[in-house]
């Protein structure tokens, strides 16, 4: 993995800026239930959590033994934004890392435009963002792929090998050593810390030491 330094931090958003996984799991669960599916939610966080969309479909499908509609969703999309709008808080100690890093940053996720939008102006953190953020929906593939980081890379002007990437699920950790990046695993929520571990990868859990682990050298 490369030492190179770090000149740009690609976050993503669930789990990481904003704390919205242990509302999504709750929802996921009722929902999955009522198509009659059940998952626990520790199964949830470990299948669903930072997937996409058709990974999401195809596991709960596996669980059914039956298609699903492609608009399947669409009837409880409004039940996640509702929740997320009433009870979405942002990731603990975001706010100070995010004024102590002394390189550009922005945003990754495997959201939709409007999603990613809606919650960043919930918690605030839009005007943090804003003409920063990339969704899976500009790219032909979502995380695991590397698509994404390579994406935001891109644009933002600088190499994959010094972009570091914070996140808090194996896929997305999956992409960014796909994409030949530096990988910060968050385990401060609900993906538990042997989930993330791997080469080229630093767990932690305090968002606050984020700006100090960026600047050391990978092991």
């Amino acid at each position: 993995m490369t030492d190179d330094p770090v000149e740009l931090v690609i976050f993503d958003c669930d789990g990481v800026l904003v704390d919205s996984e242990r509302i999504c799991v709750r929802v996921d669960a009722e929902i999955c239930a009522e198509l009659g599916a059940s998952f626990t939610e520790e199964e949830i966080v470990d299948l669903f959590v930072g997937s996409s969309s058709e990974t999401y479909t195809a596991v709960i499908e596996e669980r059914l033994g039956r298609r699903l509609r492609p608009d399947w969703f669409d009837a409880f999309q409004d039940r996640h934004q509702a929740a997320l709008d009433a009870e979405l808080t942002v990731v603990d100690g975001i706010t100070e890392a995010l004024d102590a890093l002394s390189v550009p940053y922005c945003l990754a996720s495997n959201g939709g435009h409007a999603s990613i939008r809606q919650n960043l102006t919930t918690t605030g953190l839009l005007p943090r963002f804003e003409g920063r953020v990339f969704s899976a929906a500009d790219v032909p593939r979502g995380k695991p792929a590397p698509d994404l980081f390579l994406h935001a890379a891109a644009t933002m002007g600088v190499p994959p090998s010094r972009c570091a990437v914070v996140e808090d699920s194996p896929y997305g950790v999956a992409a960014a050593r796909a994409a030949g990046m530096r990988a910060f695993g968050y385990c401060g929520g609900l993906t538990r810390p042997e989930r993330l571990t791997g080469e080229g990868t630093v767990v932690f859990d305090d968002m606050r030491e984020l700006p100090a682990l960026l600047t050391e050298r990978p092991a």
